[in-house]
């Protein structure tokens, strides 16, 4: 039995029926075969009066009769404009025939999981992915802290004078820690090279410079000889020459060994750097009258009185001036002028010369350093190759920096 009467006389479904009915998510109804209702399930007896009437009349079906007994199917639509199915099958119970029932889903299936599962895509992601990215984040930058500073303090370890700088070794006996110890023993040993190596310099130098006084001596004296032959005076001054090129290597290589070392003390005092730079300019132009070279000396009509080395500026300076009139072609044109920056003085040495190729030019102020040939040719002897460190050391220990620009085809400017 599906439908009986209630206390009014009014058909309903049985509590049975309803109750199946009930959990129906979707808008069904039940009528009689003269329209009345049966039963309305929860969404459909949510509407408004106006769309519950609008989605009864649009799933009322029409009535087509067979024999006795009688079907309908009709299909119409809810009023948010979702499909409407309308089925009806006869049913005779107490009197009662025909029980039609409509049905209407409130929302397709589909598009309702296609949703939920947009949704929890969402909500995965802001709960669970984007938290996961900042912690993973925190803690990879704090795991890789320690070799952030590791490499940092590496990069600071410029050269030889820095090889006494330790790495903190952490508490942790981890693979942190013995890197750190094997880097630590690593910088140890090249300290003890780098160690061995400057007193090795600087014991050569200067254990050679007393045999190479004694033959300067010699030589300098075999070339007073009024009786000596042409050929052997050529063969002596030659050799002079020799010596006082290795005596000025000995020089700058001692110069330089105590530099590293930290024995090389400056002798400050307040000079007029006019003073010096015309001292200097003086012995460069006799340099550049030997060579064919013009030289132009600018200095300031103002005194320029710093605190410096004077005997160390005059090197610097002089090495600079040698320099640019050594690699100036005859009949070039050597600069020389001095000034002041914001508070510091500024020396400036440029040339005609052909120029320094740029893959020297980051190699300039270093040791030993071999220029290309073409530059070599322009000059009647090569350097010692340590003029410029020389000079870069003096200026740094100034507290001053030195440059040079330069490019082929055109000389270059140091200041």
């Amino acid at each position: 039995m599906l439908v009986e009467k209630d206390t009014a006389g009014r058909p309903v479904l049985t509590p049975e029926v309803a109750a199946v009915l009930e959990v129906v998510p979707d808008y069904l109804l039940v009528t009689s075969r003269d329209g009345r209702l049966l039963f309305a399930s929860p969404d459909a007896r949510a509407l408004t009066f106006a769309e519950f009437e609008q989605l009864n009349a649009t799933a009322r079906p029409p009535t087509r009769a067979v024999g006795r007994r009688t079907s309908r199917v009709a299909f119409g639509s809810t009023p948010t404009d979702q499909p409407c199915t309308t089925s009806c099958a006869p049913c005779r119970t107490r009197g009662i025939s025909s029980a039609p029932s409509s049905r209407a889903p409130t929302r397709a299936p589909s598009e309702l999981r296609l949703q939920q599962l947009l949704l929890t895509i969402v909500i995965a992601f802001f709960v669970g992915v984007v938290p996961a990215i900042l912690v993973g984040g925190w803690i990879a930058g704090r795991a890789l802290e320690p070799v952030d500073r590791m490499i940092t303090e590496v990069r600071e370890i410029t050269d030889g004078r820095s090889l006494h700088r330790r790495l903190a070794v952490p508490m942790e006996r981890d693979e942190l820690g013995r890197l750190a110890e094997t880097l630590n023993q690593m910088m140890t040993r090249l300290e003890r090279s780098f160690a061995a190596l400057r007193r090795f310099t600087a014991d050569a130098s200067h254990e050679l410079k007393t045999p190479l006084t004694v033959v300067r001596a010699g030589v300098e004296r075999a070339i007073t000889r009024p009786d000596m032959p042409p050929e052997t005076l050529a063969a002596l001054e030659e050799t002079l020459q020799e010596v006082n090129r290795m005596t000025e290597l000995l020089e700058s290589l001692l110069t330089l060994a105590r530099a590293d070392e930290g024995r090389a003390d400056l002798h400050r005092e307040s000079v007029d750097l006019r003073d010096i730079i015309a001292e200097a300019g003086e012995t460069g132009e006799l340099l550049a009258e030997h060579a064919g070279v013009g030289i132009d000396i600018r200095l300031p009509p103002e005194p320029l009185v710093f605190p410096v080395d004077r005997s160390r500026i005059r090197q610097l300076a002089l090495n600079l001036i040698e320099n640019a009139v050594k690699y100036t072609p005859r009949g070039g044109q050597v600069s020389v002028e001095l000034g002041t920056n914001d508070g510091r003085a500024v020396f400036t040495v440029a040339d005609t010369g052909i120029g320094i190729a740029p893959g020297d030019l980051p190699h300039v102020f270093d040791r030993f350093l071999a220029c290309d040939s073409a530059r070599t040719r322009t000059s009647e002897r090569a350097g010692t190759g340590l003029g410029l460190a020389i000079c870069k050391w003096i200026a740094e220990a100034h507290g001053g920096t030195i440059e040079v620009q330069s490019r082929p085809g055109r000389g270059p400017r140091l200041r």
